[in-house]
């Protein structure tokens, strides 16, 4: 049965939406069978992916029309994908008064959770009824990090959220890991915060960081992963690199490469 990973950080610019759609193109291109869940209205994974929005059924379609999750499903060459489309801004007001509402994406995704290894959810920044629900339906957190001060300041914020969703939605929700995202080894602010994450989160922090690359920031405007748009910079070799560190880490896997 496949593993059900969110993505998220309740701070912006963190890299969140870059890790979500490196990792599930790493993911595909070392074999597995990878389904990303843009639950994000601003749709920039649905972009990353090469996507065009608006087009097809996607996660609004899930949640609020009963649509099946397998009749929304987009296949493109980096993995399989729902999408987000501008239907999606108005979903958390549309669940507020539904019943269960926390529990809509979880129901759905039981029904081709077995079809997958993983499904990667990418969250809005933000704790809204779309976050919630990937919470809910996750098995795991992964959480990207910027290495800034702000960063840790809006980390422990999720760290409460997550305990909380635990406490009262999802008894089984663990931290995945924390990825250190727009590291910089020239300044001493990356370091600090690395040795606070690793003080703090002992075991949880990948080895793998992910640099300032100017690759990774090119890439969505080509409609593609950064792995795909330039394989050979730092960026894509970083995320390629955290990728098999994240297989290492999962029961019954073998890294490759």
């Amino acid at each position: 049965m496949g593993k059900i990973i969110a993505v998220a950080n309740q701070k912006g610019g963190v890299g969140k939406t870059t890790t979500a759609v490196n990792m599930v193109a790493a993911l595909t291109k070392r074999g597995r069978k990878i389904l990303l869940i843009d639950c994000d209205p601003q749709g920039n994974a649905t972009t990353g992916m090469g996507v065009k929005k608006n087009k097809g059924k996607g996660v609004y379609d899930v949640l609020l029309r009963d649509i099946p999750a397998s009749d929304a499903i987009t296949e493109t060459k980096y993995g399989d994908m729902i999408t987000s489309r501008a239907d999606l801004a108005g979903a958390n007001v549309e669940m507020v008064n539904l019943e269960n509402r926390e529990y809509l994406l979880k129901q759905k995704l039981e029904t081709i959770r077995g079809k997958y290894d993983y499904i990667w959810i990418d969250c809005p920044p933000s704790l809204e009824l779309l976050t919630l629900n990937a919470l809910t339906a996750a098995d795991t957190v992964f959480i990207p990090v910027q290495c800034e001060f702000y960063a840790l300041e809006g980390l422990s914020d999720l760290t409460n959220t997550i305990k909380l969703v635990k406490m009262r939605k999802n008894p089984a929700l663990e931290i995945e890991g924390l990825a250190l995202t727009m590291y910089d080894t020239r300044t001493k602010l990356s370091t600090d915060v690395e040795t606070a994450l690793r003080k703090y989160f002992p075991g949880k922090v990948y080895k793998t960081t992910i640099p300032r690359n100017v690759r990774l920031s090119e890439a969505p405007s080509h409609g593609k992963p950064c792995i795909s748009y330039d394989k050979s910079s730092k960026g894509s070799r970083a995320y390629l690199h955290l990728a098999n560190e994240f297989l290492k880490n999962q029961k019954g896997e073998k890294a490759d490469g």
